[in-house]
């Protein structure tokens, strides 16, 4: 299933049932009076947010979503049928705008939160409604109501306890694979991942949720190589898990990008809890692998652990770090 974490779509609530203008007509009732019944109110539009679902790509190709109209009153003073709601299903972590995509509707962080977005049409009166001491046989009926219509944008950001960050073809997705049944794209080019990957990881009879994070580079909170697109993605983690390449030449400077892209981007992403993991260690020599580490402890004074994503052993001290951390 493609991947889509935003799309603007229209939506229509349906119009209330006009109410009728009918008067009793039975043998040998000569004066029967007014009988017309009132129109139903018109469905309305209804968002649900459902765990099961990680994109929007439902609403790509349909953009024009409308609700049931009411029916219209009729004789006997029967009231017409009210139109069936439209519940729109988005996955846990959707936001509501208004069509101009800043101003927030409504956030959905739990499964199963339901928001009424747009109203049905109330149903019009019929004649009956309108029958009086001096206006016995009532020939007014109105209407029924429009039912509230815009045009909506819907964002969708990943909720999951950490994300996996670090420059393009750190092994993200590998590791993502080792400690979960998530099946990314693994190649050994930069920005094999395209869209964020979810997966679940269980250690001890708990269980955390990890979103792989497209790779970043200098400057993607301006739009460069994918752009800011994923970053927002990183607000909804609790944990940030920093995966750099040790084979790389300068792993300060590479760990610094990335920080500094998060505090462009927003100031509150640097602030969050960081592991950092130094990935790829089976490639190196164990000399050369101290020598590094030793120089990036000394620069930057940050903890982190070495290990290799295809080394079993390794995945098992991951998972025991992420679950103290995450719990």
């Amino acid at each position: 299933m493609k991947f889509l974490d935003q799309a603007k779509i229209y939506i229509k609530a349906g119009n209330g049932g006009s109410g009728s203008a009918s008067f009793r007509r039975e043998k040998f009732v000569e004066f029967g009076g007014p009988d017309g019944g009132d129109g139903g109110s018109g469905g309305s539009v209804i968002f649900e947010s459902d765990r099961n679902l990680n994109t929007l790509i439902d609403y790509r190709y349909a953009q024009h979503f409308k609700a049931e109209h009411g029916s219209s009153g009729s004789k006997k003073n029967k009231t017409g049928a009210g139109g069936k709601d439209l519940v729109l299903k988005v996955p846990v972590g959707t936001q509501l705008y208004e069509e101009d995509n800043n101003t927030l509707i409504y956030d959905f962080t739990k499964n199963k939160e339901r928001y009424l977005v747009a109203s049905g049409g109330k149903g019009g009166l019929g004649n009956v409604r309108f029958k009086s001491s001096t206006n016995r046989a009532p020939r007014r009926k109105t209407n029924g109501k429009i039912g509230e219509e815009f045009w909506v944008w819907l964002q969708l950001k990943v909720i999951a306890d950490i994300g996996i960050i670090g420059l393009p073809n750190a092994g993200k997705s590998s590791l993502l694979s080792s400690l979960t049944r998530a099946k990314p794209k693994i190649a050994s080019y930069p920005f094999t991942t395209l869209n964020p990957n979810l997966g679940v990881t269980y250690y001890n009879n708990k269980e955390i949720t990890l979103a792989d994070i497209p790779g970043l580079i200098e400057g993607a909170h301006k739009g460069a190589g994918l752009g800011d697109k994923f970053l927002r993605h990183i607000e909804r983690c609790k944990i940030l898990l920093h995966l750099i390449d040790i084979t790389e030449e300068d792993l300060v400077g590479n760990y610094y990008k990335i920080r500094s892209e998060l505090q462009a981007y927003d100031k509150k992403l640097s602030k969050k809890k960081e592991i950092i993991f130094f990935n790829k260690s089976d490639l190196l020599e164990k000399e050369k692998i101290q020598t590094k580490l030793d120089l990036f402890k000394k620069k930057t004074h940050k903890k982190y652990e070495n290990v290799s994503v295809f080394l079993q052993k390794d995945i098992q001290k991951i998972k025991k770090i992420l679950i103290k951390n995450a719990n």
